[in-house]
Order: structure tokens, then C-alpha cells, then sequence
């Protein structure tokens, strides 16, 4: 069994980007696994921009995104092995594979997981009703799309008001289908303001609070019945739903492993390093948490290699032995912090200059640093859900016994 200086498990912007960062770094064997014949992950089934402004200094459509990344893969030497899945990790640095020469091992001195986020589907929803054809995600949609020339309907109904909410709307005007209305069950839009006046501009009434509770139709969906904010019922006419956003990690892997994941963010539990509890084990882009897009990732990614390369170093030049593990707390309603943990006593340059934070509702009111009881930040404001607020980890923070993040709400 040959072992690899790194192995690399998705072939996404984190992915890539931590693989051409290794590379640069002089690390010697980098291999990259990707399930799909083709890299860029979700953005490759995107058919709008824009993608690659601060990698590449271009503006790419995501297809066109994906062959950039594969270009930059080929040049930098990364052996790229495409339509390989990872059925687990072991400890000490392998991994079991398939692929169409059968199952192998493989392993690496440090792995990378970096397997990105998927929706949630109708299934994990539990909406009730009949099961036509018309159902489905904006990820399937612009499959359908993107690989095979097809428009699953023509008047859907869109369920959910994020970011990808929004690349779902252009995905349906580009290619001839007219949304009857965008629907949030939350009591406000998670996608930024100035943006959310851009399906009224395309003629697309909007409703918060609103909640889908049933589809019907035989062949094809026909209807679907939503709960208004007011407590009544409407039933619109459609010839489809789409689901979008309420990403989750894509973090199987993990949960059948030691490391595990974390209970707010469903993706593993990482230091400022992109290292896991497990030392030979980094995660990187979206997988730490649902969701980013695809330039954040890229930059997340590139990060973590650094520390990585860094890493390894360190291993050739003295040996290293990893440090105590100091769990980052929070209070609520913040829903999750990225890096979750502390681990003392390591030397590589932090990848993460900054705690991600995310609360599950809207809140107003004091956030605070805490570094062993001591407030080193803070700021007062109105946060919303599911939005990034950066906090900046201080270097006192990578020593510390303690790190808290505390929220004093408003009355």
C-alpha cells in the first residue's frame, strides 16, 4: 500500500484550492478523490455567474469554473483520481475506497475532507401529500439543466429565501420558467435585503412565515397548499415545487468515524488549523458549515493547505505531538462557531483568523469574546439568522484554558 504525503477527498473550490496550496508549498504527493468525473463540485451545475473573480482574476460560468479548476489541477501536478468515492476513514490516515478497479486502502501522513454541503430534500422536510414528478432541489434542478438540456417545469412554486434561493430564480427565468411565488417558513427572508427585492422585480410575490403543507397531483404536481403567516390557507396552482437551501454538511463520513460532528453545524468539529480531533484529519470549505460560496471555499481551502504544508514540516523537522483540545463555548440563540476547538500548544499559522459565527434566530443585543474570562471583543447589533458574523481569534486564544463566546440580549 502506497502512502501519499496527502490525500484529498472532494474535488470542490476547498478541495482544489488546499491541493494547488500544497503543491506550492513543495509538498511532494498530493492526490485528489472525486466521485463525479468532473471537478468544481456544486458549481459545475450552475449555468449563471459569477465564479473565479478573486481565484482567477476572471469572471466564469460554473461549468466553465469547474474546467479552470481542473486546468489548474493538471499544472500543478496533483494526481487527480475522478470517479473514486470514499467509503471510510480509518485512523492513522487511511481511507477506504471504490472505484472501477474495486475496493482499495489508501493512505496518507494527512487527509483532507472537504465534501462540501448538499440541500435538504422533501423527505427530510416531512411534507406530506402525493408524490409527482416535479419535485425537487435547485442542486437537481440545475442538473437537469446544466447536463442534460431539460426544464422539470414551467411554473414552479419556490420554497425557501437564501442566497440559492435566488440562483434558483435566475436558473428558472434564464430557461423559460415563469415561478408562481417564493415562499419562506421563517419569519424573514435569510438572504440579504437589497437582494430579496430582486423576485418582486421579476413579478414573484414573496411570503415570510409561510409554510408549504401539502403537494397534490397525479402524474405531475398541480398544486400545493401553503400556510400563511395570517393562519390561512392558499393553494397554488403549479406544475412543480422547488426546495431550496437549508444546506447540511455532507458529513457521512465523519459520523461513522471517531471524529464525529458537531451538533450545531453538522460538520466536524475543527481548531484555527482546519485540523479535526483527530491530528492526521483536516476539513476545509463547506463542509464545516452550511453555506458559503464557491470564492469563500476556494480561500478556505487554500488556507488549510498552508497549515497543512506547515504541518508536515514541523513533523519532518522536530516531530509533533498533538495538544490538549479546548472546546470553543457559546450561548444561545448562536447556533454555531467554526473553529470549534482550541487545540494548545500547536505551532503552524492559524488558517482561520476568525470565529464564524451563526444564530439560529434573529436576535438584538451584546456579543462578546471571552479569552479565561477576560473580554478581549465585542460589539452590539441586530444579528440575523444564518448569516456570517466574524469574530477575530487573538493570539492569546491559541494558549488559552477558556474561550467563550457570550450573548447578552437586548430587553
Amino acid at each position: 500500500m502506497s502512502e501519499a504525503d496527502v490525500l484529498i477527498v472532494g474535488g470542490g473550490p476547498a478541495g482544489v484550492a488546499a491541493a494547488l496550496e500544497l503543491r506550492r508549498q513543495g509538498v511532494a504527493r498530493v492526490v485528489l478523490l472525486e466521485r463525479e468525473p468532473h471537478l468544481g463540485g456544486a458549481t459545475r451545475h450552475c449555468s449563471h455567474s459569477p465564479f473565479g473573480m478573486r481565484e482567477f482574476g476572471r469572471v466564469y460560468l460554473g461549468a466553465a469554473y469547474g474546467r479552470r479548476l481542473e486546468t489548474e489541477i493538471a499544472r500543478a501536478g496533483v494526481e487527480l483520481r475522478t470517479g473514486h468515492s470514499v467509503v471510510r476513514i480509518e485512523p492513522g490516515g487511511q481511507l477506504q475506497v471504490t472505484s472501477p478497479r474495486g475496493v482499495e486502502t489508501l493512505a496518507a501522513k494527512r487527509l483532507l475532507i472537504a465534501t462540501g454541503t448538499r440541500e435538504t430534500p422533501r423527505s427530510a422536510r416531512l411534507i406530506s401529500g402525493d408524490r409527482p414528478v416535479g419535485v425537487v432541489t435547485t442542486g437537481a434542478l440545475q442538473a437537469y439543466v446544466a447536463f442534460h438540456g431539460l426544464m422539470p417545469f414551467r411554473r414552479p412554486l419556490i420554497v425557501g429565501s437564501e442566497l440559492v434561493s435566488l440562483s434558483a430564480v435566475l436558473t428558472c427565468k434564464s430557461h423559460g420558467a415563469r415561478p408562481v411565488a417564493m415562499i419562506e417558513p421563517g419569519p424573514h427572508p435569510l438572504a440579504p435585503a437589497p437582494l430579496m427585492a430582486f423576485p418582486r422585480l421579476m413579478g414573484m410575490p414573496f411570503h415570510a412565515g409561510a409554510e408549504l403543507v401539502d403537494i397534490r397531483g397525479t402524474t405531475r404536481v398541480e398544486e400545493a397548499t401553503v400556510r400563511l403567516a395570517d393562519g390561512t390557507a392558499r393553494v397554488f396552482a403549479c406544475d412543480g415545487v422547488l426546495f431550496t437551501g437549508r444546506f447540511t454538511p455532507e458529513s457521512a463520513l465523519l459520523r461513522q468515524s471517531t471524529i464525529g460532528v458537531d451538533a450545531g453545524s453538522s460538520g466536524p468539529a475543527i481548531d484555527p488549523f482546519g485540523r479535526t480531533a483527530d491530528p492526521h484529519v483536516f476539513a476545509a470549505g463547506n463542509l464545516l458549515r452550511a453555506v458559503e460560496t464557491g470564492g469563500w471555499s476556494f480561500r478556505e481551502g487554500r488556507a488549510v493547505g498552508r497549515a497543512m504544508a506547515e504541518d508536515l514540516a514541523e513533523d519532518r523537522a522536530r516531530g509533533s505531538a498533538p495538544g490538549d483540545l479546548i472546546p470553543v463555548t457559546f450561548d444561545p440563540p448562536i447556533k454555531l462557531v467554526v473553529p470549534g476547538l482550541i487545540r494548545r500548544g500547536a505551532r503552524a499559522t492559524p488558517a482561520f483568523p476568525d470565529f464564524q459565527l451563526r444564530f439560529l434566530r434573529r436576535a438584538r443585543g451584546r456579543l462578546a469574546l471571552l479569552i479565561d474570562g477576560r473580554e478581549t471583543w465585542s460589539a452590539r447589533g441586530a444579528w440575523m439568522p444564518e448569516r456570517r458574523i466574524l469574530v477575530p481569534i487573538p493570539r492569546d486564544a491559541l494558549t488559552a484554558d477558556a474561550v467563550h463566546l457570550r450573548f447578552e440580549e437586548a430587553a
